[in-house]
């Protein structure tokens, strides 16, 4: 049985897509089999991976309006065990399109329901904000994982993002749970980069994972050549990172 985990930070540029792409890459690298479900209309999990996104035709859209099946929305990937379902920025509508709609906030679990046994983990690239596309999400998920980075105002907004978490317990998915802070854009040169490690630690002391992603030139160059880090580069500090932030998802996964 697999495991859902949305990938969320309503504040835009904290690495979510970054994590999302490489995340993915690397547990498939780790021989689990993945599929990553890009919702976010900017579709650049999508595009990161070498989709051409004009070219989709069924994705996370259709998957939402229930005018396509979760099977019939699976593209594969060069990336070893890994599958995505694509964005498009015909995404961007759905908000609207399903305000009126009764029990508008479990689409997406809906779509996805029958697809939690044939993987180990199914991310969910979430949108820079706390609509209905990441209310989707959320409802969807097993647990939430929230990229931080490492900067001034890493902190402001997760109060916010962490109410939305409380409310969705409450109202629609009683099981949600926080699969980890994960600080990124650290520069260790920086005293202010090493200021919010320590800060973000007192606070969230176990919920933070020990794993930190290390600013990387190859890390951002990677989606422009739409690959992951994994097989960009993968002697790179970013991808000893995001493979050790694999290796510790997995045994925390494990053990429980």
């Amino acid at each position: 049985m697999g495991k859902i985990i949305a990938i969320a930070n309503q504040k835009g540029g904290v690495g979510k897509t970054t994590t999302s792409v490489n995340l993915a890459a690397s547990l498939g690298v780790l021989e689990k089999k993945v599929l990553l479900i890009d919702a976010d209309p900017q579709a650049n999990a999508t595009s990161g991976l070498g989709i051409d996104v004009e070219s989709v035709e069924i994705g996370t859209y259709q998957l939402l309006e229930h005018s396509a099946t979760a099977k019939e929305a699976i593209i594969s990937t060069n990336s070893p065990n890994l599958d995505l379902i694509p964005s498009h920025i015909d995404l961007v509508a759905i908000e609207i399109e399903l305000v009126d709609v009764e029990n508008r906030e479990y689409m997406l679990k809906k779509a996805i329901e029958g697809l939690k046994d044939d993987y180990d983990y199914i991310l969910i690239d979430c949108a820079p904000s706390l609509g209905l596309l990441t209310l989707n999400a959320l409802t969807a998920a097993d647990s939430v994982l929230i990229p931080i980075q490492c900067e001034y105002f890493a902190l402001e907004g997760l109060g916010k993002l962490l109410n939305t978490i409380k409310s969705i317990q409450k109202i629609h998915n009683a099981d949600l749970d926080i699969e980890g802070l994960l600080l990124t854009m650290y520069d260790q040169r920086l005293r202010l980069s090493n200021q919010v490690v320590d800060e973000v630690k007192k606070h969230f002391g176990e919920m933070v994972f020990e794993t930190i992603i290390q600013r990387n030139v190859r890390l951002s160059e990677a989606p422009s050549y739409g690959e992951s880090i994994i097989s960009y580069d993968a002697a790179s500090k970013g991808a000893d990172n995001y493979l050790s932030l694999a290796h510790e998802l997995i045994q925390k996964n494990e053990k429980e």
